[in-house]
C-alpha cells in the first residue's frame, strides 16, 4: 500500500512548487540538552515508522528518535526488502530518553493512542507482519511496565475488541536509510498526504476519542 501512496506522492509532486519539495533535504534537529541521568531505550513498533516519530520528539527528556527495523532475523535488511515482508523485521522507532524526565510508563501511553492495539500484522492501510504493534523491551523492568500498562489498558479501553499487541524482548535494531529519518519534517506535504490517505487519524479517532494521538 505504501508503494501505491508513494506513486501518488510523485504524481501529488508535480503540482507542488519546487520550492516547496526542496525542503525535503532540510532536517530540523533537535538542541542537544546535557542528561541528568543515565540514558535509556524504548523500542517500538505502530506500523509505518513515518508516523511513529512525532508523537514521541515533543516530549522533553527525548533525546531522539531513529526509525528502523527489528524483530527478524535478517542482519542490515533494508527499506526494500523489510516493506517486501519476509524478513521478520517490523518497522519501528528506537527511542533514547532520560527516565529522570519522562518516564517508561508515559511512553508507553503515548504509544497506545497512536496505534490501533487491535489488529494483527496490519496498521491502518499497510499490511504484513513488518507493520504489525509490538513493544519490544530492553530490560527485565521494561517487560514488567509494558505488561502492566497492557493489563491496565484491557480494564479501561474505549472500544470492545481484545488488545492483540506484541511484546516480545528487543533484538538488533538497524536505522533506516537517511531519507526515512524524520521524514514528516523533511516531506511534511507527502507525509500529511499519505498519513490522511491511510486513514490513520480517522481509526484512532474512532478508537480514542479526544485521547487519540498524531
Amino acid at each position: 500500500m505504501k508503494k501505491f501512496f508513494r506513486t501518488l506522492y510523485f504524481i501529488f509532486a508535480l503540482f507542488i512548487p519546487f520550492s516547496v519539495l526542496g525542503n525535503a533535504s532540510a532536517e530540523t534537529k533537535k538542541p542537544v540538552t546535557t542528561p541528568s541521568s543515565t540514558l535509556e531505550k524504548a523500542v517500538l513498533a505502530g506500523g509505518c515508522f513515518w508516523c511513529m516519530e512525532a508523537p514521541f520528539d515533543q516530549f522533553p527528556g527525548v533525546v531522539s528518535v531513529t526509525a528502523g527495523y527489528t524483530g527478524g532475523k535478517k542482519k542490515n535488511p533494508t527499506y526494500n526488502e523489510v516493506s517486501a515482508g519476509g524478513t521478520g523485521h517490523a518497522e519501528a522507532v528506537q527511542i533514547v530518553y532520560d527516565p529522570a524526565k519522562i518516564s517508561y510508563d508515559k511512553l508507553l501511553a503515548v504509544f497506545w493512542h497512536t496505534i490501533d492495539p487491535t489488529v494483527e500484522d496490519r496498521q491502518f492501510c499497510d499490511t504484513g507482519d513488518q507493520y504489525r504493534s509490538a513493544i519490544f523491551y530492553t530490560t527485565e523492568e521494561q517487560r514488567r511496565v509494558a505488561l502492566q500498562s497492557k493489563t491496565a489498558l484491557e480494564k479501561n479501553k474505549p472500544f470492545k475488541a481484545p488488545i492483540v499487541t506484541e511484546i516480545s524482548p528487543a533484538g538488533e535494531f538497524y536505522p533506516a536509510e537517511e531519507y526515512h529519518q524524520h521524514y514528516y519534517k523533511k516531506n511534511p506535504i507527502r507525509y500529511k498526504y499519505y498519513r490522511n490517505g491511510c486513514g490513520r487519524d480517522k481509526r484512532l479517532k474512532e478508537l480514542w476519542g479526544s485521547a487519540a494521538g498524531h
